[in-house]
């Protein structure tokens, strides 16, 4: 099981939109999105859950593509790098 970050969505951009899009390539196992609180509208991010080969296979044909009048950047994701606030510790 792969995941996959999808970046450059557009705010109008639903969850059905976008597992429409994958299914294309796939089983979509599980898919989020990042929303606004107040409005629900979408940050311009997503995660979606596939298998391996699948994965593989959408992010090589959904990389660059043009959805919503927007070009998606669509690769695995990679865990996030610890940042660190405030003084450096002694």
């Amino acid at each position: 099981m792969l995941t996959i970050f999808v970046g450059n969505l557009s705010p109008e951009t639903r969850e059905a939109d976008l597992r429409e899009l994958f299914a294309q390539h796939g089983t979509v196992r599980s898919l989020r999105m990042v929303s606004e609180v107040f409005t629900g509208a979408c940050r311009g991010i997503g995660f979606v859950e596939m298998e391996g080969h699948e994965a593989r296979a959408a992010m090589a044909a959904l990389n660059g593509k043009m959805f919503m009048g927007r070009a998606l950047k669509v690769n695995q994701e990679r865990p996030r790098e610890r940042r660190s606030f405030g003084r450096p510790r002694r």
